[in-house]
């Protein structure tokens, strides 16, 4: 099978929906932890706190969606002039980021459920999404919390340190290589990777 030059539409959509969810997503999160915290801000912290959990569901849903189209619809090879060592690293740093738009709000949504407070959440409002069975029944559940809150920060913190790297690639890739890799994602471009 011939693969095309460029991501479909499908991918495209799902790249930037998601890289968009998750840039407000982490500076909600930086905000929101010390904003809860000020009597001036609580109210909307509180708010905020509540579109974070429905929006970071959503990139997990999302997120399994986007891995089952790319297993189904594989991905454009890369330039013929990458290296071996540049096609490694690519491929590890795309894992790493699968890999963190699915633990992130896994670690978030086990936060949540074992936490004391007991707070239900809610989808933008429609609907309530169920707590983690387990660790929503558990007795001691504020060690717990305070395990999944540690993991959700690291997390958070090592998804912006890959995303900056991810960015940074990207941005190489198209004003010092000039192999039209970042183009195959933008929406409407036409231009293709140059493949040796």
């Amino acid at each position: 099978m011939v693969r095309s030059p460029r991501y479909s539409l499908v991918a495209i959509a799902l790249h930037w929906t998601i890289a968009l969810a998750i840039f407000v997503l982490l500076a909600a999160g930086l905000w929101m932890t010390d904003a809860i915290k000020q009597p001036e801000t609580r109210n909307f912290a509180f708010k905020v706190y509540q579109w974070h959990k429905a929006l970071g569901l959503t990139v997990l849903v999302l997120t399994l969606v986007r891995i089952g189209w790319r297993l189904a619809n594989p991905p454009p090879p890369p330039p013929a002039s990458m290296t071996a060592f540049e096609k490694a690293a690519s491929g590890l740093a795309h894992a790493g980021l699968y890999a963190l738009m699915l633990a992130l709000p896994l670690a978030g949504w086990a936060m949540v459920s074992a936490s004391p407070l007991g707070f239900p959440t809610m989808i933008f409002g429609l609907f309530e999404w169920p707590h983690m069975p387990v660790i929503a029944d558990l007795e001691d559940k504020k060690s717990v919390e305070a395990v999944f809150k540690f993991t959700h920060k690291v997390l958070a913190y090592g998804a912006i340190a890959l995303i900056g790297l991810h960015v940074a690639a990207a941005l190489k890739h198209h004003f010092v290589n000039r192999d039209g890799v970042l183009a195959r994602m933008v929406p409407g471009s036409r231009k293709h990777p140059a493949n040796g």
